[in-house]
């Protein structure tokens, strides 16, 4: 093991020799001197919110698992705060604060960080909108970037003040600190307004559709303000193959930033030079009156509500929560696994069983699904038929393999 000083405590480190990124070689002792060094920058996004820990015990190309509830055995100087969820459920979260606290998760297996959008003495006011842009297949990062832009443009012309973020993956963030005045759904109709906005400025590029088979291009994601959803924070180290960050930047930095520059390696010599982006986040807290007068205006032209994930209650002015494919196209189900590999291979042996159906489908006829489990993700894999003659449709089967996260 290997002792860090942070905070005036002594976190011990386990296993500092195991290798968390294979591919780039980085150990978790690597991991953790990455948070010593830029903890300032990465407790800006963390502290004094409820934190899922994410927890990859087996290194980034491992299997996570989430952990709502702080471990039983935890020292005392580790604070916890409990929150109840859309289920009913109830748990007591981590709360991070210093730099002591955060290296502890870390040792723990948390690569990524995952706050929840509020603060620990206000658990049912969100002082965060968050704005994920998610791109579609075959998306080209050029077309993130400037959807972003148009999203500082719409936030800016709203009242507000966005802060940019690589996602440390293919997208990119947008945050937003606003006061601690509205409601959970409030910030989310909020968000969907300005998803439904930059989508109006930018149809061909952006899109606020919730079912996959609607989108094109970038997705912006309203739904990450559902209550119980987190977003990984800046200064994010992420589970990819060479250890990327979520990189706080300025806003002159979007229109030819490459996520690529910004590892594991790299960000704590841009800390230590440049400091961080989104300093002074907390100093201007915004009003969302502006955006939510912008969501009434766009319901009374007939924008009404838009799905909620699915495991949230109905709401009453929700639309249907069936997927368009289910009313007009054709769209199976072929495979449901714990792990993204054996969902993949049963779809390949779906392709090999009818093999004139494959041939005719397009990318993004293929809709692999990251879905949340109890605790952990699984996958979904559905192929939508609607470039295939409807008398050589192949029948529904039962999924191959056939995973239920839910069975004990």
């Amino acid at each position: 093991m290997t002792v860090i000083e942070a905070a005036g405590r002594e976190v011990i480190i386990t296993n500092p020799d195991k290798v968390f990124f294979p591919k780039a070689g980085y150990t978790k002792i690597d991991l953790a001197n990455y948070y010593a060094a830029v903890a300032e920058g990465a407790l800006r996004g963390i502290a004094a919110r409820p934190i899922v820990l994410k927890r990859y015990v087996n290194g980034a190309e491992g299997e996570p698992f989430f952990q709502k509830r702080a471990p039983d055995s935890h020292p005392d100087w580790i604070e916890t705060v409990e929150l109840r969820f859309p289920s009913g459920r109830t748990a007591r979260e981590i709360v991070v604060r210093d730099a002591a606290q955060l290296l502890w998760i870390v040792n723990l297996g948390c690569i990524d960080l995952n706050p929840h959008p509020v603060r620990a003495d206000d658990l049912d006011h969100p002082d965060e909108l968050r704005v994920d842009l998610d791109p579609g297949p075959g998306v080209s990062f050029e077309d993130v970037r400037s959807v972003t832009l148009i999203v500082r443009d719409v936030l800016a012309e709203h009242g507000l003040r966005g802060w940019p973020k690589t996602s440390g993956s293919r997208g990119m963030h947008v945050n937003v600190r606003i006061k601690r005045r509205w409601s959970f759904d409030q910030v989310r109709r909020a968000a969907l307004a300005l998803a439904r906005e930059v989508e109006r400025r930018a149809p061909d590029r952006a899109t606020s559709k919730w079912w996959k088979e609607e989108r094109h291009g970038v997705f912006i994601d309203y739904n990450q303000n559902a209550k119980d959803r987190t977003v990984a924070s800046a200064w994010s180290v992420r589970p990819t193959p060479d250890a990327r960050v979520s990189m706080p930047l300025d806003w002159d930095e979007v229109e030819d930033c490459d996520p690529a520059k910004f590892t594991l390696a790299t960000a704590p010599a841009r800390f230590a030079q440049l400091g961080d982006a989104a300093a002074n986040i907390d100093k201007s807290p915004g009003s969302l009156a502006k955006l939510l007068k912008l969501s009434a205006s766009q319901e009374a032209a007939g924008l009404g509500d838009a799905p909620w994930p699915p495991h949230y209650k109905k709401k009453r002015s929700e639309p249907p929560r069936v997927a368009p494919s289910k009313q007009k196209q054709p769209l199976i189900t072929v495979s449901k696994a714990r792990y993204k590999e054996e969902a993949l291979a049963g779809l390949e042996r779906w392709k090999n069983r009818h093999p004139d159906a494959a041939k005719r489908l397009q990318v993004d006829d293929v809709l692999i699904d990251a879905m949340r489990g109890r605790f952990t993700t699984w996958t979904r894999i559905r192929v939508n038929l609607r470039h295939v003659p409807e008398d050589r449709r192949p029948a529904e089967e039962a999924p191959d393999p056939d995973y239920d996260p839910w069975r004990r």
